[in-house]
């Protein structure tokens, strides 16, 4: 109960609008006070709008990014979600004949069998549980459920996880020809973008060209590098370069490794010393790992993730040239088989192009023709 409201029991209606009136007039506010108040609005009024522009940056940032998965999974769309669509448009009713269509539209696009085992599961289960009889009300329920198995009830980390203090360091494993130093040079433009202060280390020293072909690509993108004659031990390049981080103050450290996958044994052992360097000169480092894979591999790039996950500690996946493949199911399988978070995807040729993976925007750049 307020003071007045007191008051007003206590006293008659003529006593309390005089000791109300008095009151008002006691309280009423000097001009320097007014003043203030007038500047705290105006303070006020000032983060209302910041925020305001902020949150539209934000949302055209992400419309910008959406567009770039619209247009970078239009083969995958047009393949995958074209059979979804007339595979509803010819069915009257949900059968065991549509579910095993269903099925096989899913396998041809990437998706891996055991995926697709597990999500027809449930799909059966769903159709059941909610005696779903139409194809069209399934559509919403087979983008709901692809959602479901990607995301596994996990809390979903596709950041880089960087270093409290002194230099993060980022590994790079794959095998030849998947975009390894391109996909090292948009991330370093990427980062540079973000204000870090970044270095290239070329670690692979056998392959003909690698250590040219990134310093090329520093130089383009306007990072430092550091790299040595071909053929010289990758662990002393690796060295030189993270000890040059330490002492001259870099945010992050890109450092390419050799993906000579076919010779196991050698590439672990290369990969262990590797490691070893790093975390005698900066300890909880490496602080990533990431694979890099050629999405228009689709299972062969599967069994590479597999391979280099016996061998090495990864931490997450990069999928290059998803937009130049009708089977971008392939990220849905790789989380599904491996179980490796895919921290980037590549939809383009452009430094832009190279996106941060959110599980959403990638449904939506897939789906949007079925909704």
């Amino acid at each position: 109960m307020g003071l007045f409201q007191k008051i007003k029991n206590l006293f008659n209606k003529e006593e309390v609008e005089k000791i109300e009136e008095d009151t008002l007039y006691e309280n009423e506010p000097s001009i320097e006070e007014k003043k203030q108040e007038e500047s705290v609005e105006k303070k006020t009024e000032k983060k209302e709008k910041a925020k305001e522009t902020e949150e539209k940056v934000k949302e055209e940032e992400t419309l910008k990014e959406v567009k770039i998965y619209e247009k970078g999974l239009t083969k995958t769309r047009q393949s995958f979600v074209s059979k979804l669509v007339e595979l509803t448009s010819r069915t009257k009713k949900i059968d065991d004949a549509y579910f095993d269509q269903l099925e096989e539209i899913l396998i041809m696009a990437d998706i891996g069998v055991s995926t697709v085992m597990n999500f027809m599961d449930r799909l059966r289960a769903r159709v059941k549980q909610e005696k779903i009889e139409d194809p069209n009300e399934l559509k919403e329920v087979i983008v709901d459920e692809l959602f479901i198995i990607y995301v596994n009830d996990e809390v979903l980390v596709n950041k880089i996880n960087f270093a409290k203090e002194g230099p993060t360091v980022i590994l790079f494993v794959g095998v030849n020809g998947v975009g390894k130093t391109t996909t090292i040079a948009k991330i370093a433009w990427k980062l540079k973008e973000e204000g870090k202060k970044v270095l290239l280390v070329a670690g692979d020293t056998f392959r003909a060209g690698a250590t040219m072909q990134l310093k090329e690509w520093s130089e383009k993108v306007g990072v430092d590098f550091v790299g040595k004659e071909e053929g010289v031990d990758p662990a002393s390049v690796v060295f030189d370069g993270v000890t040059k981080a330490k002492e001259e103050d870099y945010d992050v450290v890109l450092v390419d490794t050799a993906g000579r996958l076919q010779n196991k044994v050698n590439l672990m052992k290369e990969l262990e010393k590797i490691n070893k360097v790093i975390n005698n000169l900066i300890p909880d480092a490496p602080q990533e790992t990431l694979l890099v894979i050629d999405a228009t591999t689709g299972q062969n790039g599967i069994s590479q993730a597999k391979s280099f996950k016996e061998i090495t500690d990864i931490t997450g996946i990069v999928l290059t040239k998803l937009d130049g493949t009708a089977k971008g199911g392939i990220v849905l399988a790789i989380k599904e088989e491996v179980a490796l978070p895919v921290k980037f995807i590549g939809l383009g040729e452009r430094k832009e192009d190279l996106q941060v993976f959110d599980i959403e925007k990638y449904i939506y750049g897939l789906f949007k023709d079925l909704m």
